[in-house]
């Protein structure tokens, strides 16, 4: 039986899907290190109502690449906020951390206290038992929704009403 062949790469260049997965390999250092100045990023007297659907895609265009490491910092605070305020959830993800830490220092022996005795696949068991339901009832899927709900509307926002440079406007113009 033949193989069929995709050429991921030829589609990738194909719809421009190339600046995600460069932008995936980048490392975290030097994602932040290119954030703006915050009197750069909220500068008041950029910010102004688009005359139409195209000055507000040129605008966003311009400004998600432009102030990318400034996005991120808003989606980890958002992210951050939206944890905080729901505990359980966070509670959730602590003990599914620190219990598959715990189990995995283990190293494949059995945990022992006085006469009883459990092994690992007993306590992987007992902790999918307990986060699971723990897990469902802290309701992750609204807390994700919220999340890029909130997310799309003050990065889309900030970035569909922050104006371009002036720099950048008059070499956009044809002569």
């Amino acid at each position: 039986m033949s193989r069929i062949s995709i050429p991921v790469s030829l589609i990738s260049e194909r719809f421009g899907l190339n600046r995600f997965t460069g932008a995936s390999r980048m490392p975290l250092a030097n994602r932040f290190s290119n954030i703006k100045p915050f009197g750069e990023f909220f500068d008041v007297k950029r910010i102004s109502k688009p005359q139409n659907f195209g000055e507000v895609q040129s605008r966003a265009t311009y400004n998600l690449s432009y102030f990318a490491s400034n996005y991120a910092c808003v989606f980890a605070i958002l992210s951050i906020y939206s944890l905080l305020s729901n505990l359980l959830l966070l509670f959730v993800i602590v003990l599914v951390a620190g219990g598959m830490w715990g189990i995995g220092k283990l190293g494949g022996r059995d945990l022992e206290i006085g006469s009883i005795k459990a092994t690992t696949s007993q306590l992987y068991t007992t902790l999918i038992c307990l986060a699971v339901p723990l897990g469902l009832f802290a309701s992750p899927i609204s807390t994700v929704l919220w999340l890029i709900g909130a997310s799309g509307v003050c990065i889309l926002g900030h970035a569909s009403f922050m104006d371009k440079p002036i720099e950048n406007a008059f070499s956009e113009e044809a002569v």
